[in-house]
């Protein structure tokens, strides 16, 4: 199960998290903060999965963003890597070439897509055309 979604830019600042399970307010700034630093921290030639506290982290970097993601022990690190690749080609699909602007202009965008692919902490939508359609509806709507 997915604990917590986030991107991150290389400065450490946090452009979207969203969380599946509750967190106090408080301790999300300190576990995103030191979350980060660990991620940041690691060069390219070091692996994406790293055991942290009672959770697994698993990150990507695309360019100047870094996409982190905490799961439990029982799900499939893979699985995850390959979800975080799937969530950045649907945001390639929407923005055409996302940027780090198109995430902080368009953030109500982003999570609806990020709605679309987790439900409650599990990926239950991978098909990036069932994924984008109620978003282009709502595009369709807005234009008339």
């Amino acid at each position: 199960m997915i604990k917590f979604f986030l991107m991150v830019n290389k400065q450490g600042q946090t452009r979207l998290s969203r969380y599946y399970e509750h967190v106090e307010i408080n301790k999300r700034t300190i576990l995103e903060a030191d979350v980060i630093k660990t991620c940041l921290s690691r060069s390219k030639e070091q692996c994406s999965f790293i055991e942290y506290k009672d959770f697994k982290l698993i990150y990507r970097q695309y360019a100047a963003l870094f996409i982190v993601v905490g799961i439990n022990e029982t799900e499939n690190e893979m699985a995850v890597y390959e979800f975080i690749h799937n969530f950045v080609e649907v945001l390639d699909m929407y923005f055409s070439r996302v940027s780090e602007l198109d995430i902080m202009f368009n953030l109500d965008k982003v999570h609806l897509i990020l709605d679309e692919m987790v439900l409650n902490g599990c990926i239950v939508e991978t098909n990036k055309a069932r994924i984008l359609a109620p978003l282009l509806i709502l595009d369709k709507m807005a234009e008339s």
